[in-house]
């Protein structure tokens, strides 16, 4: 205990210190952060639980230099490093397969940070990446404790609030599509898609019926929150992970009866009007515009031509720096110089021309390289093997609970990497988190014995 009793001296010092300068009201956020860091240390798993509730209410902190999940992360990284140094945290914990690709990805990362086109663009940029590096880390420490179900509940709820918000306030729309606290429909669809696989499992799982209630109005709630999005990519990626998960329970089929069929027939009847009627009338045109998808940069469909546009000058800076890319986040200084930038620029202002290529694989491909861009889609799919190989071991072991686990959180998994397709979001915590999870779930279910047969 002398490191516990070190940090009360130290924030008693703190206090003192504040309580004498011109700061006094100062003086309770130290008691405050004393209570924080002692229910950290003890409990490290509440922390990464408080950064995956707070990552939709980001865009409340988007004024400040210090957001909470920053300042949690911060904070969870000081204290599992000194529990590392004093051995209360194996260092065992950091074994995992995805490190074979992600170091190598890093050191092609730093070629290519020496090599780039812009170096304060490229520092930007991995400034920004640090973050999910941190907490790829802290989740590979603390992720054996981690609490699955809480963890399903806490993301299931914090993007439920936000839905609810953006569904109901024109304050947290962009132009009429639901943007929750974020600035782009399409991440907050990616949140979206990412929690309601988790809320399903919540439905599936839940011991009585008043919970069930109420984790099904969540999900409803989620899907109505998808459809103010108006993203057209999130509809396809929920639509896939969807049908993965009913693959997951077609055992389930056989339970069916006669009676269990005229009731869902019912349901369709009643729910498919109900759906097309509540239906934004802009959505149903998104989705009717995907027929046009061929028509390139000069689609009659302004977000389908800055798609194509971005595809366009990506593969050209891949035609002319194959090996290292033309450095971290540079995309957008490369794209400024074309004509699509001024083409679809809505009020020619310099953020305007600037834009990052909305597709996160193609902007690792453009800036990185070809062999980060692998290495980095390599890391991915041995992230959703992991949860493939664990979700199978737990059948073999006959344990269904977990095997249920593994399947929804591959599902959430899957919604992240597919949503890369649309998004610029390399440093996505969902992602990071989700990535680390699978090597420790994996992990615990190959250290798990199998049943004894019996004789």
């Amino acid at each position: 205990m002398i490191f516990p009793l070190s940090i009360v001296s130290l924030l008693g010092l703190v206090c003192l210190a504040l309580l004498a300068s011109p700061y006094p009201y100062l003086a309770p956020g130290a008691v405050l952060g004393l209570v924080g860091v002692t229910l950290f240390y003890r409990k490290p798993t509440w922390g990464l639980l408080g950064i995956a509730a707070l990552v939709p209410f980001e865009g409340f902190f988007k004024d400040s230099s210090l957001s909470g999940t920053k300042f949690l992360g911060a904070s969870l990284a000081v204290i599992l490093m000194l529990q590392l140094a004093i051995h209360q945290i194996p260092s065992e914990r950091l074994r995992s397969n995805l490190w074979r690709y992600l170091v190598w990805f890093m050191v092609l990362y730093f070629l290519s940070l020496l090599n780039t086109d812009d170096l304060g663009m490229s520092l930007g940029h991995l400034r920004e990446l640090s973050v999910g590096l941190v907490l790829f880390v802290i989740t590979l420490l603390i992720g054996r404790e981690l609490n699955l179900d809480l963890f399903a509940k806490f993301v299931t709820l914090s993007v439920t609030m936000t839905c609810m918000l953006a569904m109901f306030s024109s304050k947290y729309q962009d132009q009429g599509r639901a943007a929750g606290l974020l600035e782009d429909p399409n991440a907050f669809a990616m949140l979206i898609a990412f929690a309601v696989p988790l809320g399903l499992l919540l439905v599936v799982r839940s011991p009585k019926m008043l919970h069930r209630l109420f984790w099904g109005v969540c999900c409803i709630l989620l899907l109505g929150g998808m459809t103010k999005t108006e993203s057209r990519s999130g509809l396809v990626v929920l639509f896939l992970s969807l049908v993965i998960g009913a693959w997951h329970y077609r055992t389930e089929l056989a339970r069916i009866r006669p009676r269990h069929l005229g009731f869902a027939m019912l349901g369709v009847v009643l729910v498919i009007p109900l759906a097309i009627a509540v239906m934004p009338a802009g959505y149903v045109a998104r989705i009717q515009s995907l027929s046009i998808l061929s028509a390139g940069a000069k689609s009659q469909d302004e977000s389908l031509g800055r798609r194509a546009s971005y595809i366009v000058v990506g593969s050209q800076m891949i035609r002319e720096n194959p090996l290292l890319g033309s450095g971290p986040g540079t995309f957008p200084l490369h794209y400024a110089t074309t004509g699509y930038a001024k083409a679809f620029s809505a009020n020619r202002k310099v953020g305007d021309l600037y834009r990052r290529a909305h597709n996160t694989y193609l902007e690792i491909f453009s800036e990185l390289g070809i062999p980060a861009g692998l290495l980095f889609v390599g890391m991915l799919a041995l992230g959703l093997y992991n949860l493939i190989r664990a979700r199978r071991l737990w059948m073999q072991r006959n344990n269904r609970e977990e095997a249920d686990m593994m399947t929804h959180l591959a599902m959430s998994f899957l919604s992240l990497t597919l949503f890369l397709m649309f998004l610029s979001a390399p440093n996505q915590k969902y992602v990071w988190i989700m990535l680390a999870l699978t090597s420790v779930l994996r992990l615990k279910a190959e250290e798990r014995p199998f049943p004894e047969a019996k004789a």
